[in-house]
Order: C-alpha cells, then sequence, then structure tokens
C-alpha cells in the first residue's frame, strides 16, 4: 500500500490503521465495561493493550484482501 496525500502531508497507512485501531478499541472497551466484563479480567490495561494488537493486526489482515487488487 502506498502513503495516503492529505493536503502534500504523506501519511503512513499504518498510522491510519493504528488510529482506526484506537477507535474502535475505545467503543469495544466501553462496551465492555457497561457489561461488566472487566470485572472478569486480572489486568485490564494488559487486556486493553492485547485488544489493540489484536484490532491492528485483524485491520492490516483486512486492508492487504481490499487493496490486494
Amino acid at each position: 500500500m502506498a502513503e495516503f496525500d492529505l493536503y502534500g502531508i504523506f501519511v503512513s497507512p499504518l498510522l491510519v490503521i493504528a488510529l482506526t485501531a484506537l477507535l474502535l478499541g475505545a467503543v469495544i472497551r466501553r462496551l465492555l465495561h457497561r457489561i461488566g466484563f472487566y470485572r472478569l479480567v486480572w489486568h485490564p490495561a494488559l487486556f486493553d493493550l492485547a485488544l489493540l494488537i489484536i484490532l491492528i493486526g485483524t485491520l492490516l489482515a483486512l486492508s492487504r484482501i481490499w487493496f490486494s487488487s
């Protein structure tokens, strides 16, 4: 994938994917907190980090599928 041109500034696709994963992670964390899932988690900060890494990996894999052609 090539960089995105944002008004003359080239932005890395990984940065766009990471920001998207942060936004999705915030929504998922809020949902999990609302249903009480974090009472079952030993270390919430480590769980949030693992969730972010999983989301970044998933978005990277999906972007390879979407932009392969």
